[in-house]
């Protein structure tokens, strides 16, 4: 990491120099490929029978049968093999931040700048941004070395005055963390503990409680009211905000908080830098939404501190350990590693996620178990937060350097001693953020956060791979970051909706890791990405598995092998395998069988509505004819709707048209099971039918909290009578149009 070491951070090391962290693999690796090379064999074997199956129909509608089948089971074949390439070489890691004193200084750590972003103080409540931002003020790090800045890409005059509370509360709670050492940094995470109190901290609490007050009633107003301005300095910040101000067109406005060269809080210590920041926009320029806030903030940040390690992180997601940087310090500072280190990904994990995860909104295999198989490889994906970057890794690839258009935002410039608050500084700074800088430049395509996708994060870490860095994943036992995940089914789909649409636009980029990827970073490092870019293809076998089965069955026709043939207990195999070996990759890494369950359950109700509504938004923009755009998850719900969350209901209160497909896939399974039960029952074609059964059986069982909704429940989180209506004469259509087209 060249320029760490330009800025005089000491990284040199000796044979006796205690360890900072060590790598070892997983036990299960062997099994892991023993059981790869078997299920291959069970694939080629099922695709095989498909094969000669197609050869040998006879008709049109046996023909189309067998041959959606065979492509949906090539399809599955193939995102099969590219997720065995996380099972390969999966690894974990252990640090020691205490050896780090052991081989440097505290006075040698490297400058940290950690960038927070929100948009909407409405969906984003900013009393969690005060707490974000207060847990890592609060690390056990150098003070003055730390500067946080808070990107408001809602340009809101309620969340310039949360920043102005938390820096008058953290003169007061930086010291009570020193003091008393505790490890929960976030205020609202540390009250909300059951902790027993000392007179200190009953203190602190009234203090933050009515800053909490304060924050809550100002955004009830919807403004800052005279009442709450306590200086001029804070007046003058909030007059930006005139008639002429809106959310998509002001100018910029970057307010310095705090000062480490200046400020200090009650105990006489320096305070780290806190500045707000809201980049100009106008209505006739591109915003490409958080990505053009980040390169913002790195820019930004480049003329005011330039620190050579960058934290980026969500505005509701905290610290949940002050040792954090320390560990990602352990490898940032390794010579081995330096040379090609890009950045230090910590999992995402959450709070808030009631006992068995209701709504899968863990996500354990793309935040933890993928990544550990990445990190064997060159590393995991960057996910948006949680994460430590080398500024360098911004300007180009280890070996070529990207120049910015003015040096003074240059990862190798020294900022020089002049307060961030001078002007020459901030007539930068304002440059910099001007909304019309980033034309006919590299920015958001060769330097900075990469443009071309709703998931910025995952195509930013995707391109640092290509240029040839590499990334650290960084688990340890206690969560680092915890953030608020969705407690809203219709949320929860909304963002999963975005993520398929952005894998989508990197899928058909000139970058696509199916081409680029696997030229740039090798065959299994490339297909690791290409099985997040081909996600969405799951719909495909998805829908066919989900409807084509069960309309033959309710034409009592047999698309399976009967049970006495051999060929069943491939099926059987293929089935029992793939889930099975899921279910024990989940729990080893300390998942539950409950919880796994409603992972893969929400999974198909994913596919069945956010893939299938992300595919049919993506091709209407292809055709100009929709448009999409970043959305916001919200992260307030009512009280009524929490409760259902915590009881693990399922809320389909809102009326969505998400709904609809897997309620139509709902009724279907369960009025073809019961007509199949039937048949067998009568003692006819039971042998023929056995597995077209235990198919809709098994989506009947993972569509149970459905029909609840649809038929028992009577409060407002049930299904809403117009999309069962609606699902219902679909369903009969389906049902007409296969009975006399394709069954005949």
């Amino acid at each position: 990491m060249e320029d760490l070491r330009l800025r005089g951070f000491n990284t040199s090391s000796t044979t006796s120099t205690p360890p900072l962290h060590t790598l070892r693999h997983a036990r299960r690796t062997t099994l892991n490929r023993v059981f790869m090379a078997v299920y291959t064999c069970a694939i080629l074997a099922h695709l095989y029978h498909h094969a000669h199956k197609l050869i040998e129909s006879t008709t049109l509608a046996s023909f189309f049968i067998t041959l959606s089948l065979f492509i949906s089971d090539i399809i599955l074949a193939i995102i099969w093999v590219m997720q065995q390439c996380f099972r390969v070489a999966i690894v974990y890691r252990s640090e020691f931040p205490e050896n780090l004193e052991k081989v440097m200084k505290k006075s040698d750590f490297p400058a940290l700048d950690v960038f927070i972003c929100t948009a909407d103080p409405y969906k984003e409540p900013p009393i969690r941004l005060v707490s974000t931002a207060l847990s890592v003020m609060a690390y056990d790090y150098p003070t003055e070395k730390i500067s946080v800045y808070v990107s408001d890409d809602g340009g809101s005059q309620l969340t310039l005055f949360a920043c102005m509370e938390a820096a008058k509360f953290a003169s007061h709670w930086l010291p009570f963390c020193r003091k008393t050492n505790i490890i929960d940094r976030s205020p609202e995470a540390y009250f909300a503990s059951k902790h027993s109190w000392s007179s200190d901290a009953e203190k602190i609490k009234i203090m933050y409680e009515r800053m909490k007050v304060r924050v809550e009633n100002v955004l009830e107003l919807g403004k800052v009211s005279e009442e709450y301005i306590t200086d001029e300095s804070e007046r003058r910040a909030l007059s930006k905000w005139t008639d002429e101000f809106t959310h998509q067109d002001h100018s910029t406005i970057i307010k310095v908080l705090l000062e480490s060269s200046k400020n200090k809080d009650i105990t006489d210590h320096l305070m780290p830098n806190l500045i707000y920041l809201s980049r100009e926009k106008s209505k006739t320029s591109s915003h490409h939404f958080k990505a053009g806030a980040l390169n913002v903030l790195l820019r930004v940040s480049a003329a005011m501190t330039n620190a050579p390690i960058i934290l980026t992180m969500d505005c509701d997601t905290y610290s949940n350990d002050p040792q954090t940087p320390l560990r990602a310090l352990c490898y940032l500072s390794n010579p081995q590693l330096q040379s090609k280190l890009g950045y230090v990904q910590f999992p995402q994990m959450f709070h808030g996620i009631n006992k068995n995860d209701t709504y899968g909104s863990e996500y354990k295999r793309a935040f933890q178990t993928n990544p550990m198989g990445m990190d064997g490889l060159l590393g995991p994906n960057y996910m948006g937060t949680g994460c430590y970057f080398n500024r360098r890794v911004f300007f180009g690839g280890p070996s070529t350097f990207i120049s910015p258009e003015i040096t003074e935002i240059s990862p190798y410039n020294i900022v020089a001693n002049k307060p961030i608050q001078s002007q020459q500084i901030l007539d930068l700074a304002h440059k910099v953020a001007g909304c019309s800088y980033e034309n006919n430049t590299k920015w958001g395509f060769e330097m900075g956060f990469n443009y071309g996708s709703l998931v910025e994060d995952f195509y930013t870490g995707y391109r640092q791979k290509c240029d040839g860095w590499r990334s650290i994943f960084c688990n340890p036992k206690r969560p680092a970051f915890l953030g608020n995940a969705p407690i809203s089914l219709i949320d929860g789909l909304n963002q999963c909706q975005r993520w398929v649409i952005g894998a989508m636009q990197v899928e058909f980029s000139k970058y696509s890791p199916i081409t680029f990827g696997t030229r740039s970073m090798g065959l299994i490092m490339g297909l690791t990405y290409t099985y997040y870019i081909l996600l969405p293809n799951w719909l495909i076998p998805y829908i066919i598995y989900a409807f084509l089965p069960q309309l033959a069955l309710l034409n009592e026709v047999s698309i399976f092998p009967k049970l006495s043939e051999p060929w069943f207990f491939l099926y059987v195999f293929l089935f029992l395998g793939a889930y099975g070996s899921d279910l024990l990759e989940f729990i080893v890494e300390g998942g539950t069988v409950q919880r796994w369950w409603n992972d893969q359950r929400m999974w198909t109700i994913r596919v069945l509505s956010s893939y299938l509504f992300a595919f049919l938004e993506y091709f209407l923009k292809c055709l100009g004819i929709s448009t999409y755009g970043f959305s916001l998850t919200n992260k307030v719900v009512d009280d009524e709707q929490s409760k259902r969350y915590d009881q693990g209901v399922f809320d389909f209160g809102v009326p969505s048209p998400m709904f609809v497909p897997i309620t139509v896939a709902a009724i279907i399974n369960l009025v073809s099971f019961f007509m199949g039960l039937m048949q067998v029952l009568k003692g006819s074609n039971s042998e023929e039918l056995f597995l077209q059964m235990s198919m809709a059986g098994f989506v009947v069982v993972n569509c149970m909290p459905i029909y609840e909704a649809v038929v028992l429940r009577r409060d407002k989180g049930r299904m809403p009578v117009k999309i069962t209506t609606i699902s219902t004469c679909l369903v009969l259509t389906l049902y007409v149009l296969a009975s006399q087209v394709l069954f005949i």
